[in-house]
């Protein structure tokens, strides 16, 4: 269930003026709310890696990484074709909102290959090592932009095209965005704009997005008080998700 960007804001502007550390404008309220949700999200990648390095505590950690991995499972695309290949080089489908790219897919008959990602130093020796070198069957790509990526071989038997490479990625959230009209000098909240949009993050997440916004608006508005009284309530949001 999504998160309403009314009521993270008015629960930011009530401990804003609790605190009487100023008014936060519609503004700067989105721009605060789009980058603590990214940075929430970014934290659960972060998070997986750090419980699957800890090694001999497997049973400990598996439900937390179960959690994670529920929270981004709804900005999981699969089977995406490319919006244009050219020759080798393939453009991303809406290559804005690809926050992370996953399988990158060839079929080159009945069946997907998996395309496997390479660095561009270590293509230089393959296509030169005869059992190594990329082939219909074996096919290696490299990540030539944010939106492009070279597939290799470069001319297989079947050329590609946005038909047959196809990929998984996890797509970014959409921005947050607090409508709004304007009646006797003060905002106020229309749900009904068509650019209206509320955090795509599970409900869980409403408190830790609240004190992440009012640290933001400590640092980036030179309000210093708030970023205090928000990093103890996020620190004591942590500890209390690292007991669960």
């Amino acid at each position: 269930m999504a998160i309403s960007v009314d009521t993270v804001y008015q629960r930011v502007l009530a401990l804003a003026n609790k605190e009487q550390r100023g008014y936060i404008t519609p503004q700067e309220y989105n721009l605060l709310a789009e980058q603590a949700q990214l940075l929430i999200f970014e934290q659960y990648f972060h998070d997986i890696d750090r419980y699957l390095e800890l090694h001999g505590n497997s049973g400990e950690y598996s439900d937390k990484i179960d959690v994670l991995h529920e929270k981004i499972a709804p900005f999981e695309q699969w089977k995406v074709a490319m919006s244009a290949v050219s020759g080798n080089e393939a453009t991303l489908l809406i290559s804005t909102e690809v926050h992370k790219l996953g399988t990158v897919f060839y079929a080159a008959g009945v069946y997907d290959v998996e395309v496997e990602r390479v660095e561009k130093n270590d293509l230089h020796y393959l296509e030169r090592t005869a059992l190594a070198a990329p082939t219909d069957a074996r096919p290696v790509y490299v990540r030539k932009t944010e939106a492009i990526v070279k597939l290799f071989p470069a001319s297989p038997t079947v050329a590609y095209t946005t038909s047959n490479v196809t990929c998984n990625y996890i797509a970014k959230p959409k921005a947050p965005n607090w409508t709004y009209t304007v009646l006797n000098n003060q905002a106020l909240y229309n749900n009904t704009a068509t650019d209206a949009q509320d955090f795509e993050l599970q409900g869980s997440e409403e408190s830790e997005l609240v004190y992440k916004i009012l640290e933001l608006a400590g640092v980036t508005l030179n309000k210093p008080g708030l970023t205090q009284l928000a990093a103890n309530e996020d620190n004591t949001i942590t500890q209390l998700k690292n007991m669960q």
